[in-house]
């Protein structure tokens, strides 16, 4: 991968941790202090469940080598799909019923749940021969900074950008995915 693929994957990896980063801000209103640890828990995870994933493709590797494009395409193309989904549900739709969580599981539980996405991404760069130390680093440390700068953003501004930041994410893996699967199929080089 170029390093403008890592940047976008990293990016696109970064934003749901961001989105959920501004809500809790928003709910928690954190000081300094507290916004740069959640951004290490959740730069912590999100840069382990890449390799988590990528461990699991390199496992399966050798049985599908031959639509490896097919699969990176499929699971980038899924995560973004359900980020852009979870961006336009309406607010409503969301359980305002229940307290903000707080305490160091639930910002641990919250982590893990927005890595999810990154552990898919970790098996289809698996498939695709990539650095995954380089990258599982720059989606970790691409975490870290955006979610500090979400939970110190929500304090200020509330939850509502972060859904804007979670669309974008959405359709930059979408386009990462497609280019990916262009240029194995030799109709597009990165």
């Amino acid at each position: 991968m170029t390093p403008g693929a890592i940047a976008v994957l990293s990016l696109s990896m970064s934003t749901d941790a961001f989105a959920a980063a501004v809500g809790r801000g928003a709910s928690h209103r954190p000081d300094w202090r507290s916004a740069v640890k959640a951004g290490a828990v959740f730069g912590v995870i999100e840069a382990i469940t890449p390799l988590i994933g990528w461990t699991l493709g390199l496992l399966a590797a050798g049985l599908v080598e031959q639509v490896d494009h097919w699969i990176a395409f499929g699971l980038l193309g899924a995560v973004g799909g359900k980020m852009i989904w979870e961006a336009l549900k309406p607010a409503e739709a969301e359980d305002d019923a229940a307290p903000p969580r707080s305490g160091p599981w639930a910002l641990i539980a919250m982590a893990i749940g927005t890595s999810i996405d990154a552990a898919a991404v970790g098996v289809g760069l698996a498939f695709l021969g990539a650095n995954i130390w380089v990258i599982a680093l720059s989606i970790g440390f691409t975490t870290f900074v955006l979610t500090t700068i979400g939970m110190l953003i929500g304090r200020a501004v509330g939850a509502r950008f972060g859904k804007a930041a979670e669309f974008v994410g959405g359709v930059a893996l979408i386009a990462l995915g497609t280019l990916i699967l262009l240029e194995h199929l030799g109709i597009w080089a990165l």
